[in-house]
């Protein structure tokens, strides 16, 4: 229940509000005018009781460099993604950390996107996929502050549209290409980049997947590994064909690795680096530029399809939460699909090529 008090002093007379209810904290406000405490009292005694007021309140006290500190301690230490989110919300809080929530409006928001896309990097302008994914980093940031910590009344990135990103880029060796990679890669000074290849080859998993791999996450008995630092932070199982298995079992003593070593230690207990490497078999092969390592895992996707792998079992392989993403390599299976249809109708209506 509301009250009102009037308070009168040397130079100005006050009217200090005071609303108690059972089983909400006590809130007080003071007005110059009777007036405006009546309103107050009558809106805010409404709010309290419709669960609407502390929401309102907190968006108002705490700033988003407070919700991307608190944000920021939830995640898991040292993983990929975490690394990632901490560097994408860091730049929010630098445009807009001084902002409280409930003043952060889709204007600013746009603003602070327009400039992050304008920012020069070593590898140039930012990508539209680059920038949704900031953008994504701090909109599950607003849905956490508002379902769990009730610091925010809406998701003001609900009313935003992504930016339009370009279709996935699709490059993959050819058979002549990979001949003559894999060939340079067996000639390398380095002992662990030809096998480093051919598993991402083998497996479609990305090169953190494989160059962070540990013995722990290798079961040669199901043959199969476990990969536990992803993109996308969700634990992925990989079958392990014959070939694979022969490789990982060439670099495994079981007297000497431990289960937290590394499959392809580098220095001071950390990844093996390829990069030098890979650049100069690369260039030994005469491969051209457009082609990266992280096109080994199209490869792999597109060996994958064109040998009859479904989208759904494509994005189990790869790792993808949605088929959208494997959807660049359904005309590889093309071929498959018309195979299954075909399948179905001979078994409803008969193969009228026997009559």
């Amino acid at each position: 229940m509301a009250t009102i008090e009037k308070r009168v002093f040397k130079t100005k007379t006050t009217y200090r509000v005071k609303i108690e209810l059972k089983g909400f904290p006590t809130e007080t406000a003071s007005f110059d005018r009777i007036t405006d405490a009546k309103r107050w009292a009558q809106e805010t005694e409404t709010k309290i009781r419709e669960n609407r007021y502390f929401k309102t309140a907190a968006s108002r006290t705490h700033t988003l460099a407070d919700a991307v500190e608190r944000y920021l301690k939830l995640l898991p230490e040292g993983t990929k993604p975490t690394y990632d989110k901490t560097v994408q919300l860091n730049y929010w809080k630098g445009e807009l950390g001084e902002y409280a929530f409930a003043h952060i409006t889709p204007a600013l928001i746009i603003a602070a996107r327009e400039k992050l896309a304008s920012i020069p990097t070593p590898r140039g302008k930012r990508t539209p996929a680059t920038v949704n994914r900031y953008t994504a980093a701090l909109s599950h940031l607003y849905t956490v502050a508002y379902k769990e910590w009730g610091w925010a009344d809406e998701n003001p990135f609900h009313k935003l549209s992504k930016l339009k990103e370009p279709r996935g880029r699709v490059r993959f060796l050819s058979d002549d290409e990979r001949v003559k990679l894999l060939a340079a890669c067996r000639k390398s000074t380095n002992p662990f980049l030809y096998d480093i290849v051919v598993l991402c080859l083998l497996t479609g998993a990305r090169k953190m997947e494989i160059n962070g791999l540990h013995w722990r996450n290798v079961d040669f008995k199901r043959r199969c590994i476990t990969l536990t630092e992803t993109k996308n932070g969700e634990i992925r199982t990989i079958p392990l064909s014959k070939e694979a298995a022969e490789i990982l079992q060439k670099h495994f003593k079981k007297d000497e690795h431990q289960p937290r070593d590394l499959v392809f230690p580098g220095a001071k207990g950390k990844p093996i680096d390829i990069r030098t490497a890979w650049e100069n078999a690369m260039m030994t092969a005469g491969i051209a530029s457009d082609f990266r390592f992280h096109d080994l895992r199209h490869s792999a996707a597109s060996y994958l399809a064109m040998n009859g792998a479904s989208l759904t079992e494509l994005s189990e392989i790869l790792g993808h939460k949605t088929l959208s993403m494997v959807k660049r390599y359904a005309h590889f299976t093309d071929s498959h699909t018309a195979q299954v249809v075909q399948s179905m109708n001979r078994k409803i209506f008969g193969d009228k090529s026997k009559k």
